[in-house]
């Protein structure tokens, strides 16, 4: 009977079924896949040719271990049903999956025992980094310094400028929907907002602002803070049209005041966009499909900023250069006919 050459196709290649195809020794073929220099560049061709031929996968528990490392991270978030939380974990996830790591995923609800029991949890399975992914752009208190472990901030920003946060860029958002309202041909531009309390409406007022002081132009009146809710954008839409009935644009600071805004403007006999054109932040495709007419929205690209914090992350695991700071990602217009009639 012939003597086998390679492992039966029910079993997985090995690091010894490699190095005997290619005629070298474990050690070799175990340098040559790690890449190390001490290979010959034809020696490690032959070794790469043979753990094709044979599909092999190194054991990545044993390489991690090897390199201190065990291949797994911690996404920590506050809020696991919020919709501003779940993209950025789906952009993490993305990057985290393309690197063949594993994720714990752990849901503190806002609770800040139940945390610090995740975080212990977590380091407890040595996870080699966390996340900490916010429910709103207001910093958050820092897990410290002292961890063993590199920690990117997301979403919220930690309250340590020695920490790395990773954000969307909040007043730049106010600023390219302004600008695209004075694409648009809009010169008479409100601004109806959530909680004031909250750090990403004040950015986006500043934004705002700023983008119309550079036309020359300043805001209808003042920005008109109150709550996240379509109820709070047909109030303040009613009282802006009282005062201010020349508004030609109203710039909202959520789809649900939009869909408000877009209501009262309607009772009023106005046409959107043609009388006022409406625009909302988040791009909520819930809100923003159903709208009638579809609503213009900023999208915060959250997925991106999760996958950023991914990549920031992999890098200080990898023994990079440790960021440190607040770093910002910009924000896109979508345009849909709430502000350009589209046909």
């Amino acid at each position: 009977m012939a003597q086998a050459t390679g492992p039966s196709r029910s079993q997985p290649a090995t690091l010894s079924d490699v190095a005997r195809l290619a005629g070298v020794s474990i050690a070799t073929a175990s340098k040559a896949l790690n890449g190390r220099s001490q290979v010959r560049a034809e020696t490690r061709t032959r070794v790469i040719e043979a753990a094709e031929r044979l599909a092999f996968r190194p054991n990545q528990v044993a390489r991690g271990l090897l390199a201190g490392r065990t291949g797994t991270v911690g996404l920590l978030t506050s809020d696991l049903e919020g919709r501003f939380s779940i993209p950025i974990l789906m952009g993490a996830e993305d990057a985290f999956g393309a690197g063949e790591v594993a994720v714990f995923l752990c849901d503190a609800r806002g609770d800040a025992i139940r945390e610090q029991h995740h975080v212990r949890a977590l380091l407890g399975r040595r996870v080699d980094g966390l996340i900490v992914v916010g429910s709103r752009t207001d910093p958050r208190p820092s897990l410290g310094r002292e961890l063993p472990v590199p920690v990117v901030y997301a979403y919220a920003p930690s309250e340590n400028p020695e920490d790395l946060s990773i954000v969307p860029d909040s007043v730049g958002a106010g600023r390219i929907a302004v600008e695209h309202l004075l694409a648009c041909g809009r010169t008479r531009i409100a601004h109806i907002t959530g909680d004031p309390g909250y750090a990403a409406a004040q950015e986006r007022a500043e934004g705002a602002r700023a983008a119309l002081a550079g036309a020359g132009l300043a805001l209808v009146g003042e920005p008109r803070f109150g709550a996240w809710s379509e109820g709070w954008g047909r109030a303040a839409t009613a009282m802006l049209l009282d005062q201010h009935p020349e508004v030609d644009a109203v710039l909202c600071g959520s789809d649900q005041i939009a869909r408000g805004v877009i209501d009262v403007l309607r009772e009023r006999g106005l046409r959107v966009p043609e009388d006022v054109a409406v625009m909302g932040f988040d791009n909520w495709r819930v809100l923003t499909s159903a709208s009638r007419p579809p609503l213009t929205s900023v999208d915060m690209n959250l997925e991106q900023v999760g996958r950023a914090a991914a990549h920031a992350l992999f890098t200080a695991i990898s023994g990079g250069t440790r960021r440190s700071g607040t770093e910002t990602l910009p924000c896109r217009v979508v345009i849909r006919g709430s502000t350009v009639p589209l046909a």
